[in-house]
């Protein structure tokens, strides 16, 4: 267990230097089953957590649902990945059913986007929130088919302990001072 994480403090920043930015199979043929607005939503934010992970040197794990059925990540989040971002498959619906991924995320603050909502996002939150780890999930990064589906998801995790937040917060928490050497090029991603 996570000792940083027992009794996970509602008002904790997220800590660029503990980290994890986790991208939840966010595929082509997943995505295309989403709200458009929901769509374009999810990959803007979604994009612009990777652009700064990027930056402030936060690794990045996304996985992919049955890509030989779900197809790859969708073009605009691949274009935006780096060979050295870890990619892993699965069929199980929770990441943590990916032993060797689950170990990476072990000790960090897991910053959470993805889809769906109700389905993959919430059973790899629940499953992480009982290792006791830290888990940070972007409102505004994650979706669903129906928007009162993605909306219990977010009861669900909130109500288990996760920290519901939005992707300003976690850049700006991730910078913690216009001081920072990356400020401008982070809050560039903004405008």
């Amino acid at each position: 267990m996570n000792p940083r994480a027992a009794g996970v403090d509602p008002t904790r920043l997220c800590d660029r230097r503990h980290s994890r930015l986790l991208l939840v199979d966010l595929q082509e043929r997943l995505l295309a089953a989403m709200p458009e607005d929901e769509r374009a939503a999810v990959e803007r934010n979604t994009g612009r957590l990777v652009e700064a992970a990027h930056l402030l040197d936060v690794p990045i794990e996304a996985t992919l649902q049955y890509p030989r059925g779900l197809g790859s990540i969708t073009a605009p989040l691949d274009l935006l990945l780096g060979s050295g971002d870890g990619r892993t498959e699965k069929t199980a619906f929770s990441c943590c059913a990916a032993d060797a991924l689950t170990n990476r995320l072990t000790g960090a603050d897991v910053i959470l986007c993805g889809t769906e909502t109700h389905v993959c996002v919430l059973q790899t939150t629940l499953e992480l929130l009982a290792a006791g780890e830290t888990v940070f999930v972007v409102a505004d990064a994650v979706c669903s088919r129906d928007p009162r589906l993605k909306a219990n998801g977010i009861d669900r995790m909130r109500a288990a302990g996760a920290v519901i937040t939005n992707h300003e917060s976690v850049l700006f928490e991730w910078l913690r001072d216009a001081a920072d050497p990356q400020f401008r090029a982070v809050s560039r991603l903004i405008r």
